[in-house]
């Protein structure tokens, strides 16, 4: 167990600096947005999950509603229904045990841990999700603190980060062929609410079309 844990550790070390760096960026625009300090930390120790936090961030900070913000990041998070069931043969234990292990399932760690034959390692997954957890809950008390000090968070350029980071994603997404028709519905989407949508809600109904690519990739597998 040890040997694979520090062996996921050292794999998950560039993913938890970049983790970190977003992270303190999520705890400065947080505070931007009105959002308690000790909110936006609990929020990360909690919810751990990067796209959902700036998600939700920025349709609060657009002025949408908690229901909208919450129901976009459980649709960013629902990627996780299929790692976890994919990994799920790979945890000992019971159902209870299973689940709290599943728990540390993030995207790069579940990457990491992967054999390449349908099999997982679980410590290289405890590992490397440990040392993201770790830079990230940091990273945004960083944020939080440092936010203070920072005064308007646009003066550095701060606010173009989230659309950056969705832009990146899409990017990843569209080079591999895997995405283009999920992004331009998605893009389809929003543009047709954005004018008479509330704040929030064409985000929300547009994370809808990931629900075809999840589709999509049910049936390939099959």
């Amino acid at each position: 167990m040890s040997a694979g844990f520090r062996a996921g550790v050292r794999a998950g070390v560039p993913f938890a600096l970049a983790g970190g760096l977003l992270a303190a960026s999520f705890g400065v625009l947080a505070r931007d947005v009105g959002m308690p300090g000790w909110a936006a930390v609990v929020m990360s120790a909690i919810v751990f999950a990067g796209s959902a936090q700036i998600a939700a961030l920025t349709i609060v900070g657009a002025g949408g509603g908690l229901g909208s913000a919450i129901g976009a990041a459980a649709l960013m998070n629902s990627r996780f229904l299929p790692m976890g069931i994919a990994i799920g043969p790979s945890l000992p234990g019971g159902a209870a045990a299973r689940a709290a292990q599943g728990q540390t399932v993030v995207d790069a760690s579940w990457a990491l841990a992967s054999d390449g034959e349908g099999g997982f390692d679980r410590h290289v997954m405890f590992g490397s999700t440990a040392i993201q957890y770790t830079t990230w809950v940091a990273g945004t008390v960083l944020g939080v603190v440092a936010g203070a000090a920072l005064g308007d968070p646009r003066t550095l350029g701060l606010d173009a980060i989230y659309p950056a980071f969705f832009l990146a994603l899409m990017i990843g997404e569209i080079r591999s062929g895997r995405a283009v028709g999920v992004a331009a519905v998605g893009a389809l989407i929003a543009l047709a609410l954005v004018p008479v949508a509330p704040a929030g809600v064409p985000v929300l109904v547009a994370s809808l079309a990931s629900l075809l690519g999840l589709i999509g990739r049910g049936r390939e597998a099959a």
